[in-house]
């Protein structure tokens, strides 16, 4: 605890990962724990670990601002499902992480926290939502913590900052009312390993009476799989939507590679997906989301971030005939991918695809460009979406490697509906043939 306390010290002023910082408890709990594993008494699977949790969920009696002005001096009365589980498992939350003001960006930065920083470099956004758990990850200033993807929240930080972001499917893991009713909507762990992501993912997952969506009954990992010798991996470079940078794309084909030294198939499939499909996964989330947000604008205007304003107001300003639409095009998605992968054992693609946006990047009025290329400010640089959309899916991100100008690639390993296990086995393996990815100094960020 001392020794990440003392990290993200040094580090602050150059990555401004968290928000608030608890760490006077986190030290008294930590010799709490350190005393129960001397004397031999029983200890729970996070029992002294330093979890960093994302602010926007709840710790009664702590406060949670969403990294908004207008909830900067809320304090929670209640604790959310998760953060139940991690702190009754021995998880001791030393501090909350930075996210875009209402997580509803890719990058992270807001008028409350300023910018959060990639640790490999520091002009480049860790993404978002979940920016502030990437960016603690990859400097060192927790060794698990948790993020929640309603666009891609979860993988966007991970393939930016280099670390592993499991998005298990939708119920899997219980959340919050009303967002647990939204099938786009999911919380789930980030860690530097596969096996630490298992490790919190076994203690986020399973019932909450609290949660009509939350499944029965709890499924636990294992940490050990076979091989993968004789799988079929499908992969798609750019899922028939994206245009992706290439050196995501030569990444990604080095990651396929490594797949085939394991013995497993790797071929090259056409989705066929809706040219729309990244429209319609937006139109969904601002008829959702983004009017939930609208319900500030006639209060609060004033108060919010330039991005939450837009969004706030193309919700306002959606429909219901543009809703139903979405989810049109999601079954129709589904209509090929569902049939493909009983044909194959994962379909692979990259997370982001480019590697990241400059850190302070503001989609209300900046261009991203891809190869030359104009995409879309928000979400076309990242290719998550589509599998919010298809949400039945579980999903994790792994790194591919880095950029030139250092910061990491990742791709998305997507498995069967409710398939969980699959996708983890293919990151087990990829990842103990790569050797890892934090063992070393040098395999860790320059800050």
């Amino acid at each position: 605890m001392k020794a990440v306390i003392d990290r993200a010290e040094k580090t602050k002023d150059k990555i401004n990962a968290f928000t608030y910082t608890h760490y006077d408890e986190a030290l008294a709990l930590a010799k709490k724990a350190e005393a129960k594993y001397a004397k031999g008494k029983k200890t729970g699977p996070l029992e002294g670990l330093p979890v960093a949790v994302k602010d926007e969920s709840y710790i009664a009696g702590k406060p949670t601002s969403n990294a908004s002005l207008i909830l900067k001096d809320f304090v929670a009365e209640k604790t959310s499902p998760n953060n139940e589980r991690i702190m009754a498992a021995g998880g001791i939350v030393h501090a909350r992480t930075a996210t875009p003001e209402f997580s509803c960006a890719g990058y992270t930065w807001s008028r409350l926290w300023g910018v959060t920083r990639n640790p490999w470099n520091t002009k480049f956004t860790p993404g978002g939502s979940s920016g502030g758990s990437g960016a603690a990850l990859a400097a060192g200033l927790a060794p698990i913590a948790t993020g929640s993807d309603i666009g891609g929240s979860i993988r966007i930080p991970a393939s930016a900052c280099g670390v592993v972001g499991f998005k298990p499917p939708y119920g899997r893991n219980p959340d919050d009312p009303p967002f647990n009713l939204d099938f786009y909507c999911h919380t789930g762990p980030m860690a530097r390993t596969v096996e630490d992501t298992i490790l919190l993912q076994n203690v986020m997952c399973g019932p909450d009476p609290r949660d009509i969506a939350s499944l029965r009954p709890k499924l636990t990992l294992p940490t050990k799989y076979k091989p993968i010798k004789n799988w079929k991996i499908a992969f798609s470079m750019d899922l028939g939507l994206f245009e992706v940078d290439r050196e995501v794309q030569t990444n990604t084909r080095a990651a396929l590679d490594v797949f085939r030294s394991l013995g497993a198939t790797v071929e090259e499939v056409d989705l066929g997906w809706p040219k729309n499909a990244l429209e319609m996964g937006m139109a969904y989330l601002n008829h959702l989301f983004g009017a939930s947000l609208a319900r500030l604008l006639e209060e609060h205007a004033d108060e919010l971030c330039t991005y939450t304003r837009k969004f706030a107001e193309d919700g306002q300003a959606s429909k219901a005939t543009e809703f139903v639409a979405t989810l049109d095009t999601a079954a129709q998605m589904y209509s090929t991918l569902g049939p493909l992968l009983e044909d194959y054992d994962v379909f692979v693609c990259p997370t982001n695809a480019l590697a990241a946006v400059p850190a302070d990047h503001d989609q209300s009025k900046d261009e991203v460009k891809i190869n030359g290329k104009a995409v879309n400010s928000s979400l076309g640089w990242v290719m998550t979406t589509p599998f919010n959309m298809l949400s039945r899916c579980p999903v994790i991100s792994v790194p591919t490697g880095h950029a030139k100008n250092h910061v990491p690639t990742g791709m998305q390993i997507v498995g069967r509906t409710y398939c969980d296990e699959d996708v983890i086995r293919a990151a087990m393996a990829y990842e103990k043939a790569v050797g890892g990815w934090y063992g070393a100094p040098a395999d860790r960020p320059k800050i």
